[in-house]
């Protein structure tokens, strides 16, 4: 399975899921093809200096995102902004950031393992 891209060190939480996020879904057709059966809406709330409310909208293999709360979400993620670095880093790994509470996930569980086992995260 190919590594999933790694955002630029330094990048905010707005750059990522405004304009980072978006154009690797474009660019990443066959990783997206994965979910095309998942249609979801997923919260992720970062906490902490820099953090905000952000959404993913997965639909047939496309991914739109926004900021903001929605009130349909599937699941939520929260998380500190550190923490979320470090994932993006590479330097934590997912699964050990939730069973040590760094990430928590609340709502559709099976979403989120089914997602993790998709993405390769």
């Amino acid at each position: 399975m190919a590594e999933r891209p790694k955002p630029p060190e330094n990048i905010t939480p707005d750059e990522y899921y405004l304009k980072w996020m978006p154009e690797q879904a474009a660019a990443n057709r066959d990783q997206m093809a994965k979910i095309k059966d998942v249609n979801a809406v997923i919260q992720v709330v970062l906490t902490g200096e820099g953090g905000g409310e952000y959404y993913m909208e997965l639909a047939g293999g496309e991914v739109k995102t926004g900021k903001g709360k929605v009130q349909s979400a599937k699941m939520t993620i929260t998380q500190s902004v550190a923490d979320w670095r470090e994932i993006n880093a590479g330097r934590l790994n997912p699964q050990m950031a939730f069973m040590s509470g760094k990430l928590k996930i609340s709502g559709d569980m099976s979403l989120a393992m089914k997602l993790g086992a998709l993405m390769g995260s």
